[in-house]
Protein backbone atom coordinates (compact mmCIF):
# COMPACT_ATOMS: atom_id res chain seq x y z
CA UNK A 1 0.00 0.00 0.00
CA UNK A 2 1.08 3.64 -0.73
CA UNK A 3 -0.46 6.59 0.52
CA UNK A 4 0.01 10.34 -0.60
CA UNK A 5 -0.81 13.58 1.01
CA UNK A 6 -1.13 16.99 0.00
CA UNK A 7 -2.52 20.24 0.55
CA UNK A 8 -6.15 21.71 -0.05
CA UNK A 9 -7.07 24.81 -1.98
CA UNK A 10 -8.42 25.77 1.30
CA UNK A 11 -5.49 24.48 3.72
CA UNK A 12 -6.74 21.05 4.53
CA UNK A 13 -4.69 17.30 4.43
CA UNK A 14 -6.75 15.38 2.44
CA UNK A 15 -5.60 11.21 2.27
CA UNK A 16 -4.97 9.67 -0.40
CA UNK A 17 -4.55 5.42 -0.53
CA UNK A 18 -3.79 2.85 -3.78
CA UNK A 19 -4.31 -0.57 -3.45
CA UNK A 20 -5.69 -3.62 -4.93
CA UNK A 21 -8.20 -5.36 -2.62
CA UNK A 22 -12.08 -4.71 -2.76
CA UNK A 23 -13.41 -2.47 -0.21
CA UNK A 24 -15.63 -3.78 2.56
CA UNK A 25 -16.95 -0.03 2.67
CA UNK A 26 -20.69 0.72 1.13
CA UNK A 27 -23.25 3.45 1.27
CA UNK A 28 -26.67 3.05 -0.27
CA UNK A 29 -27.56 5.95 -2.46
CA UNK A 30 -31.34 4.72 -1.81
CA UNK A 31 -33.20 1.79 0.61
CA UNK A 32 -36.87 0.83 0.82
CA UNK A 33 -38.36 -1.29 3.31
CA UNK A 34 -41.67 -2.52 4.24
CA UNK A 35 -44.44 -4.99 4.11
CA UNK A 36 -46.84 -6.35 1.25
CA UNK A 37 -50.48 -7.60 2.00
CA UNK A 38 -53.61 -8.10 0.50
CA UNK A 39 -56.57 -6.15 0.22
CA UNK A 40 -58.17 -7.94 3.50
CA UNK A 41 -55.14 -7.45 5.56
CA UNK A 42 -53.27 -10.58 5.19
CA UNK A 43 -49.45 -10.55 4.71
CA UNK A 44 -48.27 -12.04 1.92
CA UNK A 45 -45.07 -13.95 1.28
CA UNK A 46 -43.28 -14.67 -1.48
CA UNK A 47 -43.84 -11.70 -3.86
CA UNK A 48 -41.05 -11.17 -6.55
CA UNK A 49 -40.33 -7.77 -6.58
CA UNK A 50 -38.24 -6.20 -9.51
CA UNK A 51 -37.09 -2.70 -10.29
CA UNK A 52 -38.14 -1.87 -14.42
CA UNK A 53 -35.02 0.84 -14.12
CA UNK A 54 -32.67 -0.72 -12.35
CA UNK A 55 -30.74 -3.16 -13.51
CA UNK A 56 -30.35 -6.42 -11.39
CA UNK A 57 -32.84 -5.31 -8.54
CA UNK A 58 -34.59 -8.33 -7.49
CA UNK A 59 -36.00 -9.85 -4.00
CA UNK A 60 -38.96 -11.49 -2.27
CA UNK A 61 -40.96 -10.79 0.71
CA UNK A 62 -40.48 -12.85 3.88
CA UNK A 63 -42.65 -15.34 5.61
CA UNK A 64 -44.48 -12.00 7.04
CA UNK A 65 -44.59 -10.14 4.03
CA UNK A 66 -41.94 -7.81 4.49
CA UNK A 67 -39.33 -6.88 2.10
CA UNK A 68 -35.86 -4.35 2.32
CA UNK A 69 -33.97 -3.33 -0.95
CA UNK A 70 -31.09 -1.13 -1.28
CA UNK A 71 -28.69 0.22 -3.80
CA UNK A 72 -26.13 -2.94 -2.90
CA UNK A 73 -28.76 -5.05 -4.55
CA UNK A 74 -28.20 -3.33 -8.18
CA UNK A 75 -24.30 -3.28 -8.22
CA UNK A 76 -23.31 -5.50 -10.77
CA UNK A 77 -19.80 -7.25 -10.61
CA UNK A 78 -19.60 -6.92 -14.60
CA UNK A 79 -19.38 -10.82 -16.75
CA UNK A 80 -15.87 -10.25 -18.54
CA UNK A 81 -14.62 -6.97 -17.81
CA UNK A 82 -13.75 -4.89 -14.83
CA UNK A 83 -16.19 -1.61 -14.64
CA UNK A 84 -14.97 1.33 -12.39
CA UNK A 85 -17.69 1.53 -8.87
CA UNK A 86 -17.88 3.88 -6.57
CA UNK A 87 -18.96 4.00 -3.59
CA UNK A 88 -18.90 6.22 -0.55
CA UNK A 89 -19.51 5.39 3.67
CA UNK A 90 -18.54 7.28 6.44
CA UNK A 91 -16.79 10.22 4.80
CA UNK A 92 -14.68 8.09 2.31
CA UNK A 93 -14.84 7.61 -1.33
CA UNK A 94 -13.92 4.38 -3.00
CA UNK A 95 -13.00 3.90 -6.34
CA UNK A 96 -13.15 0.00 -7.49
CA UNK A 97 -11.65 -1.10 -10.84
CA UNK A 98 -9.37 2.41 -11.95
CA UNK A 99 -7.63 1.90 -15.20
CA UNK A 100 -6.41 5.43 -15.88
CA UNK A 101 -3.29 7.41 -17.38
CA UNK A 102 -4.47 10.32 -16.02
CA UNK A 103 -6.98 10.27 -12.69
CA UNK A 104 -7.93 13.26 -11.25
CA UNK A 105 -11.02 14.35 -8.41
CA UNK A 106 -12.47 17.33 -7.91
CA UNK A 107 -14.40 17.87 -4.48
CA UNK A 108 -16.91 21.31 -5.42
CA UNK A 109 -19.37 23.22 -3.17
CA UNK A 110 -23.01 24.38 -4.01
CA UNK A 111 -21.70 27.49 -5.34
CA UNK A 112 -19.83 25.55 -7.99
CA UNK A 113 -16.70 26.20 -6.80
CA UNK A 114 -13.96 23.34 -6.44
CA UNK A 115 -12.62 23.10 -2.82
CA UNK A 116 -10.28 20.54 -3.31
CA UNK A 117 -8.50 18.79 -6.30
CA UNK A 118 -5.82 16.25 -7.28
CA UNK A 119 -4.49 14.08 -9.73
CA UNK A 120 -2.22 11.02 -10.30
CA UNK A 121 -1.04 9.43 -13.32
CA UNK A 122 -0.98 6.02 -14.28
CA UNK A 123 -3.20 3.92 -11.84
CA UNK A 124 -4.43 0.95 -12.22
CA UNK A 125 -6.33 -0.96 -9.35
CA UNK A 126 -8.76 0.60 -6.56
CA UNK A 127 -8.64 3.55 -4.85
CA UNK A 128 -9.75 5.36 -1.59
CA UNK A 129 -10.47 8.94 -0.42
CA UNK A 130 -10.56 10.48 2.76
CA UNK A 131 -12.97 13.58 3.10
CA UNK A 132 -13.50 13.26 6.56
CA UNK A 133 -12.08 16.69 6.65
CA UNK A 134 -12.99 18.35 3.42
CA UNK A 135 -16.42 17.55 3.52
CA UNK A 136 -16.15 20.60 6.41
CA UNK A 137 -16.30 23.27 3.34
CA UNK A 138 -19.84 22.43 2.12
CA UNK A 139 -18.78 19.65 -0.26
CA UNK A 140 -22.33 18.98 -2.65
CA UNK A 141 -20.54 17.43 -5.63
CA UNK A 142 -18.10 14.88 -6.51
CA UNK A 143 -16.34 14.52 -10.08
CA UNK A 144 -14.00 11.96 -11.15
CA UNK A 145 -12.28 12.17 -14.47
CA UNK A 146 -10.72 9.35 -15.82
CA UNK A 147 -8.36 10.29 -19.16
CA UNK A 148 -10.49 13.21 -19.76
CA UNK A 149 -13.70 11.41 -19.09
CA UNK A 150 -15.72 13.22 -16.54
CA UNK A 151 -18.49 11.27 -14.11
CA UNK A 152 -19.98 14.07 -11.28
CA UNK A 153 -21.60 12.46 -8.21
CA UNK A 154 -23.91 14.35 -5.49
CA UNK A 155 -23.64 13.90 -1.80
CA UNK A 156 -27.15 13.86 -0.41
CA UNK A 157 -28.03 15.45 2.98
CA UNK A 158 -28.47 11.77 4.32
CA UNK A 159 -24.28 11.31 3.74
CA UNK A 160 -24.63 9.08 1.07
CA UNK A 161 -23.34 9.80 -2.83
CA UNK A 162 -25.97 9.35 -6.01
CA UNK A 163 -24.73 9.26 -9.52
CA UNK A 164 -25.75 12.63 -11.10
CA UNK A 165 -29.07 11.85 -13.80
CA UNK A 166 -29.80 8.43 -11.78
CA UNK A 167 -33.26 8.36 -11.11
CA UNK A 168 -34.58 6.55 -7.82
CA UNK A 169 -35.72 3.34 -8.75
CA UNK A 170 -39.72 1.98 -9.64
CA UNK A 171 -40.83 -1.05 -8.67
CA UNK A 172 -43.20 -3.89 -9.65
CA UNK A 173 -44.81 -6.21 -7.11
CA UNK A 174 -45.87 -9.50 -8.42
CA UNK A 175 -47.30 -12.67 -7.26
CA UNK A 176 -49.91 -15.22 -8.83
CA UNK A 177 -53.16 -14.45 -7.91
CA UNK A 178 -52.85 -11.13 -7.25
CA UNK A 179 -52.86 -7.87 -9.36
CA UNK A 180 -49.77 -6.40 -10.07
CA UNK A 181 -48.90 -3.22 -8.17
CA UNK A 182 -46.32 -0.69 -9.59
CA UNK A 183 -44.38 1.48 -6.99
CA UNK A 184 -42.10 4.34 -7.94
CA UNK A 185 -39.93 5.89 -5.39
CA UNK A 186 -40.09 9.66 -4.10
CA UNK A 187 -37.13 9.46 -1.61
CA UNK A 188 -33.43 8.37 -1.13
CA UNK A 189 -34.66 5.95 1.55
CA UNK A 190 -38.13 5.03 2.38
CA UNK A 191 -38.92 2.60 5.54
CA UNK A 192 -42.61 1.19 6.56
CA UNK A 193 -43.75 1.73 3.15
CA UNK A 194 -47.39 -0.35 2.68
CA UNK A 195 -47.84 -2.12 -0.44
CA UNK A 196 -51.65 -3.64 -0.91
CA UNK A 197 -52.37 -6.04 -3.45
CA UNK A 198 -55.94 -7.19 -4.97
CA UNK A 199 -56.93 -10.34 -6.02
CA UNK A 200 -56.21 -11.00 -9.74
CA UNK A 201 -60.22 -10.42 -11.19
CA UNK A 202 -61.17 -13.90 -12.79
CA UNK A 203 -63.06 -12.16 -15.53
CA UNK A 204 -59.86 -10.95 -17.35
CA UNK A 205 -59.52 -12.60 -20.68
CA UNK A 206 -55.68 -14.00 -22.40
CA UNK A 207 -54.39 -12.41 -25.22
CA UNK A 208 -55.78 -13.64 -28.21
CA UNK A 209 -52.39 -13.51 -29.68
CA UNK A 210 -51.12 -16.06 -27.49
CA UNK A 211 -50.26 -18.44 -29.96
CA UNK A 212 -47.21 -19.05 -32.44
CA UNK A 213 -44.40 -16.28 -33.14
CA UNK A 214 -46.36 -15.18 -36.86
CA UNK A 215 -43.32 -13.99 -37.74
CA UNK A 216 -43.87 -12.19 -41.56
CA UNK A 217 -41.37 -13.38 -44.57
CA UNK A 218 -38.13 -12.09 -44.90
CA UNK A 219 -39.12 -8.46 -46.22
CA UNK A 220 -36.62 -6.31 -47.68
CA UNK A 221 -38.58 -4.72 -49.35
CA UNK A 222 -37.04 -1.82 -51.75
CA UNK A 223 -33.95 -1.17 -53.19
CA UNK A 224 -31.43 0.12 -50.38
CA UNK A 225 -27.95 2.46 -51.21
CA UNK A 226 -25.73 3.02 -48.39
CA UNK A 227 -25.09 6.72 -47.13
CA UNK A 228 -21.90 8.69 -48.46
CA UNK A 229 -19.29 8.73 -46.02
CA UNK A 230 -17.87 12.35 -45.97
CA UNK A 231 -14.65 12.92 -47.36
CA UNK A 232 -13.75 15.66 -45.06
CA UNK A 233 -15.02 17.50 -41.58
CA UNK A 234 -15.12 20.48 -42.35
CA UNK A 235 -17.75 22.71 -40.60
CA UNK A 236 -18.31 20.41 -38.19
CA UNK A 237 -18.19 22.31 -35.08
CA UNK A 238 -18.36 20.21 -32.24
CA UNK A 239 -16.04 19.89 -29.19
CA UNK A 240 -16.07 17.34 -26.58
CA UNK A 241 -18.53 17.64 -23.91
CA UNK A 242 -22.27 16.40 -22.84
CA UNK A 243 -24.65 18.62 -24.79
CA UNK A 244 -28.47 18.71 -24.16
CA UNK A 245 -30.54 19.04 -27.14
CA UNK A 246 -33.59 18.58 -29.05
CA UNK A 247 -35.61 18.36 -32.11
CA UNK A 248 -39.13 19.25 -32.89
CA UNK A 249 -41.02 16.45 -34.15
CA UNK A 250 -44.94 16.88 -35.23
CA UNK A 251 -45.23 19.80 -32.96
CA UNK A 252 -43.57 18.70 -29.79
CA UNK A 253 -39.51 19.77 -28.77
CA UNK A 254 -38.21 16.15 -27.58
CA UNK A 255 -35.17 16.20 -25.95
CA UNK A 256 -31.54 13.82 -26.25
CA UNK A 257 -28.02 14.23 -24.48
CA UNK A 258 -25.20 14.53 -27.05
CA UNK A 259 -21.77 12.98 -25.62
CA UNK A 260 -18.65 13.68 -27.12
CA UNK A 261 -15.94 11.66 -25.63
CA UNK A 262 -12.52 13.34 -25.46
CA UNK A 263 -10.59 11.19 -27.71
CA UNK A 264 -12.99 12.64 -30.54
CA UNK A 265 -11.14 15.55 -32.42
CA UNK A 266 -13.39 15.89 -35.56
CA UNK A 267 -10.27 14.64 -37.54
CA UNK A 268 -12.27 11.92 -39.50
CA UNK A 269 -15.60 10.35 -39.38
CA UNK A 270 -16.44 8.21 -36.54
CA UNK A 271 -19.24 5.95 -35.34
CA UNK A 272 -22.36 6.76 -33.51
CA UNK A 273 -24.25 5.39 -30.90
CA UNK A 274 -27.89 5.83 -29.88
CA UNK A 275 -28.97 4.29 -26.33
CA UNK A 276 -32.45 3.70 -25.58
CA UNK A 277 -33.41 4.26 -21.70
CA UNK A 278 -35.74 1.95 -19.43
CA UNK A 279 -39.27 2.74 -18.86
CA UNK A 280 -39.34 5.31 -15.66
CA UNK A 281 -35.95 6.48 -17.09
CA UNK A 282 -34.14 9.32 -19.28
CA UNK A 283 -31.55 10.08 -21.19
CA UNK A 284 -29.35 10.97 -18.48
CA UNK A 285 -29.93 7.89 -15.99
CA UNK A 286 -28.91 6.07 -19.25
CA UNK A 287 -25.81 7.86 -20.00
CA UNK A 288 -25.11 7.53 -15.98
CA UNK A 289 -25.47 3.70 -17.05
CA UNK A 290 -28.51 2.51 -14.41
CA UNK A 291 -25.49 0.51 -12.84
CA UNK A 292 -24.72 -1.67 -15.52
CA UNK A 293 -23.94 -0.59 -18.97
CA UNK A 294 -21.30 -0.61 -20.14
CA UNK A 295 -21.27 0.65 -23.45
CA UNK A 296 -20.00 4.07 -22.90
CA UNK A 297 -16.77 2.69 -21.46
CA UNK A 298 -15.77 1.03 -24.13
CA UNK A 299 -16.94 3.29 -27.01
CA UNK A 300 -14.92 6.61 -25.53
CA UNK A 301 -11.71 5.45 -26.04
CA UNK A 302 -12.38 5.38 -29.53
CA UNK A 303 -13.71 8.83 -29.86
CA UNK A 304 -17.42 7.19 -30.95
CA UNK A 305 -20.03 9.59 -30.15
CA UNK A 306 -23.52 8.53 -28.08
CA UNK A 307 -27.02 9.41 -27.78
CA UNK A 308 -28.99 9.20 -24.95
CA UNK A 309 -32.37 10.08 -26.00
CA UNK A 310 -35.53 11.31 -23.27
CA UNK A 311 -39.39 8.81 -23.75
CA UNK A 312 -42.15 10.47 -23.10
CA UNK A 313 -44.87 10.19 -20.14
CA UNK A 314 -48.81 10.03 -20.61
CA UNK A 315 -49.48 6.38 -21.06
CA UNK A 316 -47.52 4.12 -18.74
CA UNK A 317 -48.06 4.67 -14.52
CA UNK A 318 -44.32 3.91 -14.50
CA UNK A 319 -43.48 6.78 -16.39
CA UNK A 320 -41.59 7.96 -19.61
CA UNK A 321 -41.39 5.16 -22.23
CA UNK A 322 -41.25 4.33 -25.67
CA UNK A 323 -44.18 3.81 -28.33
CA UNK A 324 -42.96 0.15 -29.83
CA UNK A 325 -46.28 -0.92 -30.51
CA UNK A 326 -49.15 -1.28 -28.08
CA UNK A 327 -47.23 0.49 -25.11
CA UNK A 328 -45.99 2.66 -23.87
CA UNK A 329 -46.08 6.57 -25.30
CA UNK A 330 -48.48 7.97 -27.97
CA UNK A 331 -45.65 9.63 -30.11
CA UNK A 332 -43.45 8.94 -32.76
CA UNK A 333 -40.15 7.60 -31.21
CA UNK A 334 -39.11 6.26 -34.51
CA UNK A 335 -39.32 9.86 -36.70
CA UNK A 336 -37.37 11.30 -33.26
CA UNK A 337 -34.58 8.96 -33.60
CA UNK A 338 -34.29 9.97 -37.42
CA UNK A 339 -34.55 13.16 -36.69
CA UNK A 340 -31.98 13.63 -33.92
CA UNK A 341 -29.67 11.81 -35.69
CA UNK A 342 -29.86 13.98 -38.54
CA UNK A 343 -29.49 16.56 -36.57
CA UNK A 344 -26.30 15.35 -34.92
CA UNK A 345 -24.88 14.70 -38.39
CA UNK A 346 -25.20 18.49 -38.67
CA UNK A 347 -22.88 19.26 -36.41
CA UNK A 348 -20.39 16.36 -35.65
CA UNK A 349 -18.49 14.25 -38.17
CA UNK A 350 -20.09 10.85 -38.25
CA UNK A 351 -20.15 7.69 -40.36
CA UNK A 352 -23.11 7.29 -41.54
CA UNK A 353 -22.41 3.59 -42.57
CA UNK A 354 -21.52 2.80 -38.92
CA UNK A 355 -24.82 3.60 -36.83
CA UNK A 356 -25.68 1.03 -34.30
CA UNK A 357 -28.83 1.00 -31.56
CA UNK A 358 -28.64 -0.49 -28.20
CA UNK A 359 -30.70 -0.28 -24.99
CA UNK A 360 -31.84 -1.77 -21.60
CA UNK A 361 -35.56 -2.94 -20.71
CA UNK A 362 -38.05 -0.87 -22.38
CA UNK A 363 -35.02 0.64 -24.57
CA UNK A 364 -33.93 -2.66 -25.53
CA UNK A 365 -37.47 -3.03 -26.65
CA UNK A 366 -37.15 0.44 -28.50
CA UNK A 367 -33.78 -1.01 -29.92
CA UNK A 368 -35.05 -4.04 -31.37
CA UNK A 369 -38.01 -1.73 -32.71
CA UNK A 370 -35.77 0.59 -34.67
CA UNK A 371 -34.20 -2.28 -36.24
CA UNK A 372 -37.47 -3.40 -37.77
CA UNK A 373 -38.30 0.38 -39.09
CA UNK A 374 -34.91 2.10 -39.21
CA UNK A 375 -33.11 -0.76 -40.73
CA UNK A 376 -31.68 2.01 -43.75
CA UNK A 377 -30.15 3.93 -40.79
CA UNK A 378 -28.97 1.46 -38.15
CA UNK A 379 -26.81 -0.90 -39.55
CA UNK A 380 -26.90 -3.22 -36.44
CA UNK A 381 -28.18 -3.00 -32.45
CA UNK A 382 -28.36 -5.07 -29.56
CA UNK A 383 -30.89 -5.04 -27.07
CA UNK A 384 -31.16 -5.66 -23.69
CA UNK A 385 -33.78 -7.35 -21.25
CA UNK A 386 -37.05 -6.96 -23.54
CA UNK A 387 -38.09 -8.25 -26.85
CA UNK A 388 -40.19 -7.62 -29.60
CA UNK A 389 -44.34 -7.92 -28.93
CA UNK A 390 -46.46 -9.33 -30.93
CA UNK A 391 -47.72 -5.99 -32.70
CA UNK A 392 -45.21 -4.61 -33.57
CA UNK A 393 -43.23 -7.91 -35.07
CA UNK A 394 -46.30 -8.44 -37.19
CA UNK A 395 -45.28 -4.69 -39.11
CA UNK A 396 -41.51 -5.48 -39.19
CA UNK A 397 -40.79 -4.54 -42.38
CA UNK A 398 -36.77 -4.22 -42.61
CA UNK A 399 -34.67 -2.74 -46.21
CA UNK A 400 -31.79 -4.69 -45.19
CA UNK A 401 -30.74 -7.34 -43.24
CA UNK A 402 -29.51 -6.03 -39.92
CA UNK A 403 -26.95 -7.60 -37.35
CA UNK A 404 -28.81 -8.43 -33.82
CA UNK A 405 -27.32 -9.25 -30.29
CA UNK A 406 -29.89 -10.17 -27.41
CA UNK A 407 -28.95 -10.13 -24.16
CA UNK A 408 -31.31 -12.44 -22.53
CA UNK A 409 -31.96 -13.38 -18.91
CA UNK A 410 -33.50 -16.97 -18.17
CA UNK A 411 -34.52 -16.13 -14.91
CA UNK A 412 -36.30 -12.39 -15.98
CA UNK A 413 -39.22 -11.41 -14.10
CA UNK A 414 -40.01 -8.21 -15.94
CA UNK A 415 -39.72 -9.66 -19.44
CA UNK A 416 -39.69 -13.47 -19.46
CA UNK A 417 -37.93 -15.24 -21.29
CA UNK A 418 -39.97 -17.48 -22.74
CA UNK A 419 -42.28 -14.43 -23.30
CA UNK A 420 -46.42 -14.07 -23.26
CA UNK A 421 -48.35 -11.38 -22.08
CA UNK A 422 -47.12 -8.45 -19.56
CA UNK A 423 -48.03 -8.43 -16.33
CA UNK A 424 -49.58 -5.27 -16.61
CA UNK A 425 -51.95 -6.27 -19.26
CA UNK A 426 -50.75 -3.20 -20.98
CA UNK A 427 -51.10 -4.83 -24.84
CA UNK A 428 -47.45 -5.84 -24.61
CA UNK A 429 -47.24 -9.53 -25.12
CA UNK A 430 -43.44 -10.61 -25.75
CA UNK A 431 -42.08 -12.86 -28.73
CA UNK A 432 -39.71 -14.24 -25.89
CA UNK A 433 -35.98 -14.58 -26.46
CA UNK A 434 -35.79 -18.00 -28.61
CA UNK A 435 -38.94 -16.49 -30.59
CA UNK A 436 -37.05 -13.31 -30.85
CA UNK A 437 -33.52 -14.99 -31.95
CA UNK A 438 -35.55 -16.93 -34.40
CA UNK A 439 -37.38 -14.14 -35.52
CA UNK A 440 -34.77 -12.29 -36.56
CA UNK A 441 -32.69 -15.40 -38.32
CA UNK A 442 -35.76 -15.70 -40.49
CA UNK A 443 -35.93 -11.58 -41.27
CA UNK A 444 -32.23 -11.68 -42.15
CA UNK A 445 -32.72 -15.02 -44.39
CA UNK A 446 -29.92 -16.77 -41.97
CA UNK A 447 -29.60 -21.01 -42.83
CA UNK A 448 -28.42 -23.88 -40.94
CA UNK A 449 -28.31 -23.87 -37.23
CA UNK A 450 -27.32 -21.77 -34.71
CA UNK A 451 -23.61 -22.26 -32.77
CA UNK A 452 -22.06 -20.92 -29.84
CA UNK A 453 -19.14 -18.67 -30.46
CA UNK A 454 -16.18 -17.59 -28.79
CA UNK A 455 -18.35 -15.77 -26.04
CA UNK A 456 -20.80 -18.46 -25.16
CA UNK A 457 -24.00 -17.02 -27.02
CA UNK A 458 -25.98 -19.03 -29.55
CA UNK A 459 -24.97 -17.06 -33.27
CA UNK A 460 -26.43 -17.54 -36.82
CA UNK A 461 -23.87 -16.73 -38.93
CA UNK A 462 -24.62 -17.36 -42.29
CA UNK A 463 -27.20 -14.73 -43.08
CA UNK A 464 -27.85 -12.52 -46.03
CA UNK A 465 -26.05 -9.20 -46.64
CA UNK A 466 -23.07 -11.04 -44.22
CA UNK A 467 -25.14 -9.99 -41.67
CA UNK A 468 -25.19 -12.26 -38.18
CA UNK A 469 -28.17 -12.87 -35.89
CA UNK A 470 -26.43 -13.78 -31.57
CA UNK A 471 -28.36 -14.68 -28.27
CA UNK A 472 -26.58 -14.27 -25.57
CA UNK A 473 -28.30 -15.96 -22.43
CA UNK A 474 -27.67 -15.42 -18.72
CA UNK A 475 -28.68 -18.57 -16.77
CA UNK A 476 -27.67 -17.03 -13.44
CA UNK A 477 -28.56 -13.40 -13.20
CA UNK A 478 -26.81 -10.53 -11.59
CA UNK A 479 -24.53 -11.68 -9.48
CA UNK A 480 -26.33 -15.23 -9.44
CA UNK A 481 -29.55 -13.48 -7.65
CA UNK A 482 -31.37 -15.37 -10.07
CA UNK A 483 -32.84 -11.91 -11.59
CA UNK A 484 -31.90 -11.66 -14.98
CA UNK A 485 -33.26 -8.17 -16.08
CA UNK A 486 -30.06 -6.60 -16.60
CA UNK A 487 -27.84 -4.54 -18.93
CA UNK A 488 -26.41 -5.94 -21.81
CA UNK A 489 -22.32 -6.70 -21.72
CA UNK A 490 -20.45 -4.17 -23.55
CA UNK A 491 -17.82 -6.30 -23.75
CA UNK A 492 -19.16 -8.31 -25.88
CA UNK A 493 -21.79 -5.80 -27.66
CA UNK A 494 -19.17 -3.65 -28.58
CA UNK A 495 -16.92 -5.76 -30.28
CA UNK A 496 -19.78 -7.20 -31.93
CA UNK A 497 -21.76 -3.89 -32.91
CA UNK A 498 -18.35 -2.47 -34.83
CA UNK A 499 -17.52 -5.06 -36.83
CA UNK A 500 -20.64 -3.70 -39.22
CA UNK A 501 -20.97 -1.05 -42.07
CA UNK A 502 -23.99 -0.26 -44.17
CA UNK A 503 -23.39 -1.84 -47.80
Amino acid sequence: MSMFGGKSAVGTTFGFFVFSSLFCAQAFAWSISGTVQSSTGEPLSGVMINSFNHAGVSAKTDNVGHFSIDENTAVLSGVADLDMKVRYANQVLSIENVHASIFKVSAIDALGKIVYQHSLQHVFGNVSLDFSKVSAHGVKFIRINIDGTNSSYMLTGSGSLFKDGAPLPNFSFQKEGYEAVIYQMSQENETGVSIIMNPASSDVESSSSAGGTNPTSNSQSGTFTPPDVPTTCAGKTVTPGDYNMSVVVDGKTRTFIMHVPSAYNGSKPVPMVVDYHPIGGSGAGQMADYGGSTYKSKTDPEGVISLYPDGTDGVSPMGAGWNVGPCCSRDDDVKFSREMIKKVEEIACINPRKIYATGFSMGGGMSNHVACNMSDVFVAVAPAAMDLNRTNSVSCNIVRPISVIMFRGSQDNVCPYAGGESFMRDGLDFLGAENNFKFWAEKDGCTGNPATNSSGCQEYSNCKGGAKVVLCTDKNGANGTGNGHDQGNGSIGWPFLKQFELK
